[in-house]
């Protein structure tokens, strides 16, 4: 029997069987009323799925800032289980990057798409693989698993819970002080700031506002794109 992994105050774990997709649970629970800070999560030990559940005071495009909140958490998490020689960084809007290669994604849904409309609640989750899941290593040379980059003694349990540690710390980073702080630590994290991208449109990735949304330069146009265009729809 695995042991349950231990939360900080003002987050609480709720367990879901291994084929329950946590963010699938979660976002029902959150539209039946579930308790702001609620973290489901699936005990299954090749791959972390995980999902919280917040109750914004603010308006979605600033509420949705919490989904960089959470990116810095895994980062954090894994740079301070992980090898010190293991780079952690991110891939606008939603893949965390280990080694430079693919590893584990973050997802999140409200119950409005207004940018001004004030949600009742936000979910956020993470996908993190552990083994490559039946795929050959180096068989897809732009993703991986964190066993293949030398992360063998980490455990999803482990990693969970300094998750919900460091994201809970940069929440409260984030309601007391904005995004300033927040976007500081997760610039330098961000390996494509400055080139030219493909995905999730072809131009050059100039960086973020202080709304959080990217600015994509194309030919002499820069144009937005929030966060909330990349939220499932539920």
């Amino acid at each position: 029997m695995m042991e349950s992994p231990q939360f900080p105050p003002l987050l609480k774990g709720e367990a879901v069987p291994r084929h329950t997709d946590p963010f699938d649970k979660a976002v029902s629970r959150a539209v039946a009323g579930v308790d702001s800070g609620t973290v489901f999560y699936s005990e299954a030990g090749d791959i972390l799925r995980a999902a919280l559940v917040l109750a914004p005071e603010t308006p979605l495009e600033d509420a949705i800032l919490a989904v960089y909140v959470a990116q810095i958490g895994l980062a954090e998490s894994l740079g301070a289980l992980a090898p010190p020689e293991v780079p952690v960084h991110f891939q606008w809007p939603d893949r965390i990057k280990v080694n430079g290669a693919v590893c584990g994604s973050v997802r999140f849904a409200a119950d409005v798409s207004d940018p001004e409309a004030y949600p009742a609640w936000l979910v956020i989750g993470i996908d993190v693989p552990f083994t490559s899941l039946g795929v050959e290593p180096g068989e897809n040379p732009n993703e991986t698993c964190l066993h293949e980059e030398g992360c063998v003694d980490i455990t999803s349990m482990a990693l969970l819970e300094s998750w919900s540690k460091h994201t809970l710390l940069w929440l409260t980073y984030f309601l007391d002080g904005g995004f300033e702080r927040v976007h500081k630590e997760w610039r330098p994290r961000c390996d494509s700031l400055g080139e030219m991208i493909e995905q999730p449109r072809p131009g050059v990735f100039v960086g973020l506002d202080e709304k959080g949304r990217m600015l994509l330069r194309r030919d002499v146009m820069t144009e937005t794109l929030s966060l909330i265009e990349f939220a499932e729809r539920v």
